[in-house]
């Protein structure tokens, strides 16, 4: 057993933290807003098996101009932030290749063939059912050309994942969802799609377990330095050791790693929903509005409508714009959605290649990274929290590890600072 510093405890940090008990670690978990909203509290809720396309395509270079021209499209960049933005930018559009795209598509494929078991793994461990719902989802596309190209995508994914698809007519998408009334040129449906009850409430979930078995420390985490025996971690109020550590604290993961001596490209893509509580009504399953970049998902408790992408830094402040928009755009569609809701912003953490950093740390196998999810936290939570527990606890994995880890950024240094096999300064 041992004495693991879990730093983070959002979806992603709250997974592993129970994994790591249940395994039999001693876990303590740092998370400065344990009651905050994290980004994982407010996502689309779907468990998205079949999301395995980079965002990073050769396709998108035909887009990007349109969209960047729309402030509200589906995505934009905060201009004044490009300078910071830059090196991830270049590198995001030198992953753009139909290599790269492989390279993540078989890697991506890799955690959902397991993901769906290990969510329900991990939710009956801790106690958790019923959480999960096999709802489908339907993407509605507006023009021939674009549901062609979906229908190309679902096709990869059933060879790759063996999960079905159908290419829809708008009078039979408007046979699964009737509140459907706005012009379209058909729709792809495909049926291994899950949805969470709430995300919230599966995220406190994880985080009650936590709390009732583990030492939680309202503190943000400043730094991590290594020593012969073992990492300490630095609060502002205190400095503790532990065998092992486990960094999973989302956008701000980078802080922590650079000084180590890591490169990481890692910024926020920021989105924004409105959630409804008090509708009267609901749709039949969630709907994405591919042509647009967001989706509408039913959930338990309400209809939650959001999504797109903004490349901002994390402390720009948020353009509630956005999630007007995808209001007014969602009314072409369904004409009966009122004004209102409650309004959000989250910081998805993501990488240039849109796989997660999923292993250890290149020079100390004692910090295990887990970062980098984008917007396939939710969906592969438990699957990172089942690997970041095998790595912990020093047993093999059942996938090749290398696409997921830090190193496919480089070093930041010749030598990684800190290293444990660094040679020792004279004293």
């Amino acid at each position: 057993m041992a004495k693991v510093a879990v730093v983070g405890a959002g979806i992603i940090g709250a997974t592993i933290a129970a994994r790591l008990i249940i395994d039999g670690h001693h876990v303590i978990s740092f998370e400065p807003e344990p009651h905050g909203l994290p980004t994982s509290s407010g996502n689309a809720a779907l468990i998205a098996l079949p999301e395995i396309a980079p965002i990073a395509s050769p396709g998108m270079f035909s887009q990007v101009p349109k969209w960047l021209l729309d402030p509200l499209g589906p995505l934009t960049l905060h201009w004044l932030d490009i300078p910071a933005l830059l090196p991830w930018l270049i590198a995001f559009l030198a992953r753009a290749t139909p290599s790269h795209v492989s390279q993540a598509r078989t890697a991506l494929s890799n955690l959902m063939r397991t993901a769906l078991a290990d969510h329900r793994t991990l939710g009956e461990a801790i106690g958790l059912t019923d959480h999960l719902r096999q709802t489908g989802y339907m993407s509605l596309h507006d023009s021939m050309a674009s549901l062609v190209a979906a229908k190309q995508e679902a096709e990869q994914v059933r060879e790759l994942l063996d999960f079905d698809y159908a290419v829809l007519t708008p009078q039979e998408a408007r046979h699964l969802e009737p509140r459907l009334e706005g012009q379209f040129a058909g729709a792809i449906h495909q049926p291994s799609y899950w949805t969470a009850t709430n995300p919230l409430t599966v995220l406190r979930a994880y985080q009650s377990f936590v709390a009732g078995r583990a030492e939680m420390v309202a503190e943000r985490v400043l730094r991590l330095s290594q020593g012969q025996d073992g990492i300490t971690v630095h609060t502002p109020t205190s400095a503790a050791l532990f065998d092992k550590v486990v960094v999973a604290a989302g956008i701000w993961s980078r802080d922590l790693v650079r000084p180590l001596g890591t490169k990481v490209l890692l910024e926020t893509e920021r989105g924004y929903n409105t959630t409804y509580s008090d509708l009267g009504w609901n749709l039949n399953l969630p709907i994405g509005f591919a042509d647009h970049g967001f989706v509408a998902t039913p959930l338990v408790d309400g209809l939650r409508v959001g999504g797109a992408v903004e490349l901002a830094r994390p402390e720009t402040s948020p353009n509630y714009a956005r999630a007007r928009a995808m209001r007014i755009k969602m009314r072409r569609y369904v004409p009966s959605l009122p004004e209102g809701g409650t309004e959000w912003m989250g910081r998805r953490p993501s990488t240039p290649d849109s796989i997660p950093v999923i292993g250890p740390h290149p020079g100390d196998e004692r910090i295990v990274h887990a970062f980098g999810h984008g917007h396939l936290g939710l969906t592969l939570s438990a699957v990172t929290a089942r690997l970041v527990s095998a790595l912990i606890s020093d047993a093999a994995i059942d996938i090749d590890p290398s696409p997921y880890e830090l190193h496919r950024f480089g070093q930041k240094n010749g030598r990684l600072a800190g290293s444990r096999n660094a040679p020792r300064q004279p004293g």
